[in-house]
């Protein structure tokens, strides 16, 4: 059983059904329904058209669940008649289920269930297990936000930038349950990327393969966090930076900038650098200057600040710190990081135990605790 073949017919199976005229919340489940079949029948009978065998099963539950539904009488005249079975129509709606799964209207968390759901294809118990959440409680998420959007016209123009929103925080989601969230959101932003030619989809999709592409280096065999200036660069995928960087020098050369390609473009020169010490500061600071001026951020101006510590010294890393909300997160790790680097043993260990005192995950916590015994011990000595 090909289980990618379904999850990419997925979309395009559901907007067959909403173009049909079925409503959003009853098309998506019926293709839910269609999908459970067809792992049940397709190992032992595979059809010749995945694709139509999937629409004509859907298109078969939306009208069981219609029919008995005494409260839905009014859809009988869309629905007395069954199409006849055939080649599933080629008109490809994909475009518009990613705008109607990051709906304005939706917070970012049912978004994300939702375009996982109906644009991803996974099944509510596997985005539970990969949220680490009870099946019941993502259920009830993903019934709210489709009775959300029941309204919302299918062909209304969407906003690209909150689908890439959305994706973007499925891929940080990473790895957990057995569903490997980061996968999955490079698949659907490379579908995305296949549907729009927009340069900040192609910002993103490179964005997503560079930080990929270090993945097996990012922590040690204990689940130890290792920092970017410690990984074994020899062991970053290589394929996934040169595809990473061929997308996104097609993409800058469109003179459109978006703040997915310039954080793809610091990405990018982190994954050229040999070694940290031929690591370009420079223009990485330069790069983070146009990230800025895009968004405003004061987690960009912090990222910065390590950068210029880089590229000019640590005081002047220092002086760009100073002038940021001490009540940044990371700011009191990038505050003991700077002062490490410029000899203030006393203050970065200070620092560290404070920033693992705040620290948003026990991973990290135990990663600036280690900082900090680490510099309490070389003051010892």
């Amino acid at each position: 059983m090909d289980e990618a073949l379904l999850r990419s017919l997925t979309p395009s199976v559901l907007g067959i059904l909403v173009r049909r005229g079925a409503d959003f919340a009853a098309a998506e489940d019926a293709v839910q329904d269609a999908l459970i079949e067809a792992l049940r029948v397709w190992p032992a009978d595979p059809p010749r058209d995945p694709k139509s065998w999937l629409v004509t099963a859907a298109w078969r539950k939306f009208l069981d669940t219609t029919r008995a539904d005494a409260a839905r009488r009014r859809r009988e005249d869309l629905v007395d008649e069954e199409p006849a079975p055939g080649p599933a129509p080629t008109v490809d709606d994909t475009l518009q289920l990613y705008f109607l799964c990051a709906h304005p209207s939706l917070t970012p968390s049912s978004a994300v269930a939702l375009t996982l759901r109906a644009v991803g294809g996974l099944t509510t118990r596997q985005i539970a297990q990969a949220y680490l959440v009870p099946e019941a409680t993502m259920a009830q998420r993903i019934s709210r936000a489709k009775r959300t959007i029941s309204g919302v016209r299918f062909d209304q123009p969407g906003d690209v930038a909150t689908v890439l929103r959305v994706l973007y925080l499925v891929f940080n989601e990473g790895y957990s349950g057995d569903v490997d969230l980061a996968a999955e959101a490079i698949r659907l932003t490379r579908q995305l990327a296949a549907a729009i030619d927009h340069p900040e989809v192609a910002g993103l999709l490179a964005l997503m393969l560079l930080h990929h592409a270090r993945r097996a280096t990012r922590t040690a065999p204990d689940g130890s966090l290792v920092p970017l200036a410690e990984q074994d660069r020899g062991r970053w995928d290589t394929n996934s930076i040169a595809e990473g960087v061929e997308i996104l020098q097609a993409a800058l050369t469109r003179d459109r900038l978006g703040e997915f390609q310039a954080q793809a473009a610091i990405a990018a020169l982190h994954a050229d650098a040999p070694t940290v010490e031929e690591t370009d500061w420079v223009q990485i600071v330069e790069w983070y200057d146009e990230l800025a001026r895009l968004t405003d951020s004061p987690v960009v101006r912090l990222n910065r600040a390590v950068a210029v510590g880089e590229a000019d010294g640590p005081r002047a890393g220092l002086a760009a710190l100073a002038a940021l909300d001490d009540a940044l997160p990371r700011h009191t790790a990038v505050a003991a990081y700077l002062h490490e680097r410029d000899g203030d043993l006393a203050t970065a260990a200070r620092l560290y135990a404070e920033a693992a005192r705040r620290a948003p995950n026990l991973a990290e916590r135990d990663h600036l605790t280690r900082q900090a015994a680490r510099l309490n011990a070389r003051r010892g000595r």
